[in-house]
């Protein structure tokens, strides 16, 4: 290579280096500010989930909001202390963690009662087992709820048949 292709390599990269630093406060790169955490305790309107996986994502977000709500701390926060059995395990030393879960779970109920995703009749037989259960199956549910509504299509689907004119509406 010669001397002066050197350099015009070196002018050449000078040059795509301010024209990139030009283009990225162009754009707003100066003014950066990362997205705010939202307030767990907010609610949150639930999308039409058209599916086992997207209501069983609902149901999730909505008992991690309302733990995150209850313990007051984000729910990313949560999720990352609940993500990990060791997390778990530091976040279980808290005695709080029961109650907030449970209280997350009651939540995440509710929204999917007032959102159609479940009936009144199997709402509250949620409830009653929200609870009820271990702390760690309660976890486990918020973690994936995806067992919650794939039990209840397939145990409803089967009993719809079974009810009386007139009380088909109860199962969702």
């Amino acid at each position: 290579m010669t001397p002066g292709g050197g350099r015009g390599l070196i002018a050449a990269a000078l040059v795509a280096s301010v024209a990139l630093v030009i283009v990225f406060l162009a754009l707003g790169g100066s003014s950066y500010a990362p997205a705010e955490v939202r307030d767990p305790c907010d609610q949150r309107p639930w999308r039409a989930p058209e599916g086992l996986q997207q209501q069983a994502e609902q149901f999730t977000l909505s008992a991690l909001d309302g733990a995150a709500c209850d313990l007051h701390v984000s729910r990313e926060t949560l999720v990352l202390a609940l993500g990990s059995s060791a997390g778990r395990e530091r976040f279980a030393e808290d005695p709080r963690l029961g109650a907030a879960v449970r209280a997350g779970l009651l939540r995440a109920i509710d929204d999917a009662e007032r959102a159609g995703a479940i009936s009144p009749l199997i709402a509250d037989g949620l409830r009653e087992l929200a609870k009820r259960a271990p702390a760690e199956q309660v976890i486990s549910l918020i973690q994936d709820a995806a067992p919650i509504f794939g039990d209840l299509q397939g145990l409803l689907g089967s009993a719809q048949g079974l009810l009386p004119d007139g009380l088909e509406g109860l199962l969702p």
